[in-house]
């Protein structure tokens, strides 16, 4: 393992940061970013489609406050991990088992770098819907936070029918690495106004998000790839027919979500015997971007989880504070 870059000018994160390359068993090339230091343990941060590790600074700040180191990878084909295509912007993969590639040489990495355990998983959207397999695949966390988790897709019922048979013929003619249409070839924070914009309420968020890949450009991913959208909706239909995981949980979402589907995460909830579902009033999509308060209540009630669960056996899941 040898050392990768990391932008820390940009990411707001604690200091004494550590990135590493690191490779999974198929080959790929995978950064990792690790901040150590916490002693009451280490949060995985699964990130979302499109993200990268410095835009995660900022949670492990929080993390670091309320006592925990904090580590977080750059999924493949997106940030600074390898990217697959000749165009890096696609966002692509062939099958998202892929990703649980990366979680297992991830996960054997933090042990090899002696971060402190007990591990808790706090995952954000696409790392939700990973997150949710790891765990099912036997991910060694105490409990699990998702925050917006992609169990399942935003679109309109026809659509998703349309979507998949698209996403099948394009596979079949060898065309499943081109964009979805109607995704840009941008990535949607540089090519969306913050007025309307369905990531976070909060104007300063969005800037900084903005600013980040106006200085470095080659964090940026644009629109999925066919083969990712088809792979997406496969991986969301197995999970939903699975049992909820003996974990205990809490999923946090805003009220206002556009991006992924509300009703998929009450209907996991609701089968979850230690889980809890909170819903904050007029939130989109990214809570831990949201107003300073409803990033605060967000931790807060993340620590609580991880704090009640430090010990193995069943404990009560945390608690959202009212914002």
């Amino acid at each position: 393992m040898t050392e990768a870059p990391f932008h820390a000018a940009i990411a707001r994160g604690p200091s004494g940061v550590r990135a590493q390359w690191f490779r999974t068993r198929d080959g790929v090339r995978l950064r990792a970013v690790l901040w150590p230091g916490g002693t009451a343990g280490t949060v995985l941060l699964f990130s979302g489609r499109t993200e990268y590790a410095e835009k995660y600074g900022p949670a492990a700040a929080e993390l670091h406050r309320r006592g925990y180191a904090a580590a977080t990878l750059d999924w493949r084909g997106q940030g600074l991990s390898d990217r697959s295509l000749d165009d890096p912007l696609v966002g692509h993969v062939l099958d998202f088992a892929d990703y649980q590639h990366d979680v297992d040489a991830f996960v054997a990495l933090l042990r090899a770098q002696g971060l402190p355990e007990p591990f808790h998983l706090l995952a954000h959207s696409m790392g939700g819907c990973i997150g949710l397999r790891s765990l099912h695949e036997g991910l060694p966390v105490r409990s699990a936070c998702f925050s917006a988790p992609m169990w399942g897709i935003r679109v309109h019922s026809a659509l998703r029918h349309v979507a998949g048979a698209l996403g099948v013929m394009a596979r079949f003619l060898r065309q499943d690495h081109r964009y979805v249409p109607g995704t840009g070839t941008r990535s949607y924070v540089l090519a969306t106004a913050f007025e309307t914009n369905v990531l976070t309420r909060d104007r300063e968020m969005f800037d900084w998000m903005q600013n980040q890949l106006a200085e470095v450009p080659e964090l940026g991913l644009a629109g999925p790839s066919l083969r990712w959208l088809e792979a997406a909706f496969a991986e969301t239909r197995r999970l939903a027919v699975l049992p909820s995981p003996d974990v205990p949980a809490l999923c946090v979402a805003g009220s206002a979500e556009k991006v992924v589907d509300l009703i998929a995460m009450e209907r996991r909830m609701l089968a979850w015997p230690r889980g809890t579902l909170q819903i904050v009033p007029g939130a989109e999509h990214e809570v831990m971007m949201d107003r300073p308060e409803v990033r605060r209540g967000f931790f807060d009630a993340a620590a609580d989880l991880f704090d009640a669960n430090r010990q193995a056996g069943p404990r009560p899941p945390g608690r959202l504070a009212s914002v």
